[in-house]
């Protein structure tokens, strides 16, 4: 199911049909492991199954979720982009992804402004979180492009300090 759609992308439900290959090229590319985490995904056919227990999951209990940024002039995933609901958190927050070669093509600016106005529009929220590790420089720089206000830190499970925005909506 699509979400939104912008100039370039579509954003649409993550399918463990057809993103398994995709999404475990993803979860172990460097950047995710750095900055988000290493899922332990060692295969195509585990990325499946964390497909459906963890994506479209969320759609499930939530109503949102990561979703799938494909190119809209070949339909090809370049990365995640969407909301997620963490206990550690009081609101949903936003997250995103890019696989190392679709990066710095404004793909994540592009996909994350849509993800706002769904927020905004489609789900009724009045404010997005949005957390990032004290390193990614370049994700602390995109949120604050979106309008995302720095918002203090937050201690997470492994005692690691993480940078908290916010953006009222």
């Amino acid at each position: 199911m699509n979400v939104a759609k912008t100039e370039r992308l579509v954003l649409r439900e993550i399918n463990s049909a057809i993103d398994a290959e995709f999404i475990f090229a993803l979860l172990n590319s460097p950047k995710f492991i750095k900055y988000i985490g290493d899922r332990k995904v060692r295969s195509v056919k585990e990325a499946s199954a964390f497909i459906d227990e963890k994506y479209r999951q969320s759609y499930i209990d939530n109503g949102f979720g990561l979703y799938s940024v494909e190119r809209r002039s070949d339909k090809i995933a370049v990365g995640i982009c969407g909301l997620v609901k963490r206990d550690s958190l009081p609101g949903p927050d936003i997250g995103f992804a890019f696989l190392p070669e679709y990066e710095r093509m404004g793909y994540g600016f592009e996909s994350a402004s849509a993800v706002l106005d769904h927020a905004r529009d489609a789900l009724g929220l009045h404010e997005v979180l949005a957390i990032t590790t004290q390193d990614n420089v370049a994700s602390g720089m995109l949120l604050e492009k979106l309008g995302f206000i720095d918002d203090g830190t937050l201690l997470n499970d492994i005692h690691e300090h993480l940078r908290v925005f916010r953006k009222d909506l």
